[in-house]
């Protein structure tokens, strides 16, 4: 686990560049008069207790010649330096979701994040035993973490307990935005899990529920592939279910995976 410091001109290069060849350094460079900041301090302290880098706080007011030197307008600003080089972080008081997508993509994952990859990997491998014992344990630790409630429901779908996975969902509202989108395609997931079952005798019927089956087994590409094919075939099939379901599976896999950004431009060409 990290730690934090109280970082000033006199021991920057020792805690801050040195560190930094070690572990990663996320600078914050805040001021106790800025509200902003104080919102995002907690969360920072939080989270360095979770992962591997390290938290050195810089008071601008205290620090003018640090923050003129790194080009600091505005607090809070967090940096990141990795082998003695600055880089941009973000500035303002992010969400904690938010902070933890920019720590991802610095490949720093926390025991959570571990241990969440541990519960996907043993319901995709259907290692439902597993699964149940790595869920009990991460609700027990992390009883307020949203992700924890999404792998729960997601499990429940597996297993084809679609009333009490859609219970679970229900608890997530329209404020919680960073879990919602995903809480609503998981609720588009067992309307696509009974459609699985239900094949007709036409042939767009017998698609649809193909590409229900392919979503279901996270063949996403020749899920979408054929999803794509329907919307193009007859739009209004099952009240516009094909393109209903496209975008399920953007919300499952989030904007930056390759297959959303190649689908969803095929997508907005079919319609308009």
């Amino acid at each position: 686990m990290g730690y934090a410091i109280d970082v000033n001109q006199s021991n920057f290069e020792q805690e801050v560049i040195k560190v930094s060849y070690k572990s990663p350094v996320f600078v914050d460079f805040y001021a106790t008069w800025c509200g902003p900041c104080q919102i995002l301090k907690p969360i920072l302290e939080k989270l360095v207790n979770e992962y591997d880098f390290i938290l050195a706080k810089i008071d601008i007011d205290q620090n003018p010649e640090l923050a003129s030197q790194y080009g600091v307008e505005g607090v809070p600003d967090v940096r990141i330096v990795l082998q003695g080089e600055m880089q941009p972080g973000f500035v303002g008081a992010l969400t904690e979701a938010q902070i933890r997508q920019t720590l991802s993509q610095f490949n720093l994952k926390s025991n959570f994040d571990q241990d969440l990859e541990a519960l996907k990997t043993a319901i995709t491998q259907k290692n439902f035993p597993t699964a149940k014992q790595l869920l009990d344990q991460l609700f027990s630790h992390y009883p307020n973490r949203l992700e924890v409630v999404l792998e729960a429901a997601n499990f429940l779908i597996v297993l084809n307990q679609l009333e009490n996975a859609e219970k679970l969902l229900n608890t997530i509202g329209e404020d919680q935005r960073d879990f919602f989108p995903k809480a609503q395609a998981l609720k588009q997931l067992i309307q696509l899990k009974t459609d699985a079952t239900a094949s007709g005798e036409s042939q767009l019927e017998q698609n649809y529920a193909k590409a229900c089956q392919l979503t279901l087994a996270e063949d996403y590409a020749e899920a979408l592939s054929l999803f794509l094919e329907i919307v193009s075939t007859d739009r209004k099939y099952k009240e516009d279910g094909a393109r209903k379901a496209m975008l399920t599976i953007f919300n499952l896999l989030g904007d930056d995976h390759p297959l959303t950004q190649k689908y969803r431009k095929q997508l907005m060409l079919q319609l308009y």
